[in-house]
């Protein structure tokens, strides 16, 4: 790549990394497989970095993410799944900022792979339903569905959290 471009990318990389990463973050539920998957994410930008900034690069690098989280996912499918949620951990010097945090990112990783894919693009990314539909692959009318079924799911969660914390 010439330096220019070079240059260009790795503004690029300044930029949307934070993005990226909490989104990843908010995906994945596990901070090192946040990072993983971005770096994974911007290596594959990188090597296709010609056709990617002469359309929209961080859509693209956006849809990379959700496409190595949903293949990493689907490797290591062997989940168990159980009626009851694992005790939140109730040490103490944890502000409720981080705290909820903490129970959102909780509650997200309960949903199903698609909900929590449509509620983090949607509400967190801020995208259409168009877009987002486009980023997963999906039609709009799942997004629309799918986001619907993990808002819901995400309100009984933290409503119920909150009256046992009380």
């Amino acid at each position: 790549m010439k330096r220019d471009v070079e240059e260009e990318f790795a503004d690029f990389v300044r930029v949307v990394s934070p993005r990226l990463l909490t989104s990843a973050w908010m995906l994945s539920g596990d901070p090192h497989v946040a990072e993983e998957l971005v770096q994974e994410s911007l290596a594959r930008v990188y090597t296709h970095w010609r056709r990617a900034r002469a359309d929209n690069p961080v859509a693209y690098a956006r849809r990379v993410l959700v496409n190595l989280h949903t293949d990493r996912w689907r490797k290591r499918r062997q989940e168990v799944l159980t009626d009851t949620v694992p005790e939140a951990d109730q040490s103490p010097g944890h502000g409720d900022r981080v705290d909820l945090a903490l129970d959102l990112v909780r509650v997200l990783q309960a949903l199903p792979r698609r909900e929590r894919e449509c509620v983090v693009l949607r509400h967190y990314l801020d995208l259409s339903e168009k877009d987002a539909a486009t980023t997963l692959g999906v039609s709009t009318g799942t997004v629309k569905s799918s986001t619907s079924r993990g808002l819901a799911a995400l309100r009984a969660a933290l409503t119920e959290g909150e009256r046992n914390h009380v």
